[in-house]
């Protein structure tokens, strides 16, 4: 690599560094939370989640911590409001106008959801790693995260 200043290479040898430990640093703990969510009670939901595109397993668990036992909401705008993803709302007389999202909710689990979204926002394939994730799971869960993945690409 040609460098025009003798600066440029010990800055970039400091990022590639500052990336491979964050990298090892998600992987431990990554292991960490697997071992223990083996018996987890929730862990089939996390599992169940890692059949949609851009939910790996570092953001189904964030998610099911965060949200905790999905059963006790009753309709998915229940869950949006909790997670604060709706529209503001200004309502004057007759006049109704909606804005930006509220932000006002769980901010983690918005976090990941985000992150998810930015990760399967292309129209694509199933990749090598989701169809691995999904060898385990029941002939439903592809099928409806197809759906959902289609659905998402469309909008």
């Amino acid at each position: 690599m040609v460098c025009p200043t003798p600066a440029q290479p010990i800055v970039f040898q400091a990022y590639v560094r500052a990336v491979n430990e964050h990298t090892a640093r998600l992987e431990r703990l990554e292991q960490e939370l697997k071992e223990p969510g083996q018996s987890w009670r929730l862990n089939p939901v996390v599992e169940a989640l890692q059949a949609l595109r851009g939910v790996q397993f570092t953001v189904a668990v964030t998610l099911v911590a965060e949200l905790g036992d999905l059963t006790r909401v009753d309709h998915p705008t229940e869950l949006l409001q909790d997670l604060g993803l709706t529209p503001s709302e200004d309502t004057r007389g007759a006049r109704r106008r909606q804005g930006s999202i509220t932000k006002a909710g769980n901010t983690q689990a918005c976090r990941v959801l985000v992150e998810g979204a930015w990760a399967s926002r292309d129209p694509g394939t199933v990749s090598r790693h989701l169809h691995r994730r999904l060898e385990h799971q029941s002939p439903v869960l592809p099928a409806i995260s197809w759906k959902a993945h289609v659905r998402r690409c469309t909008r």
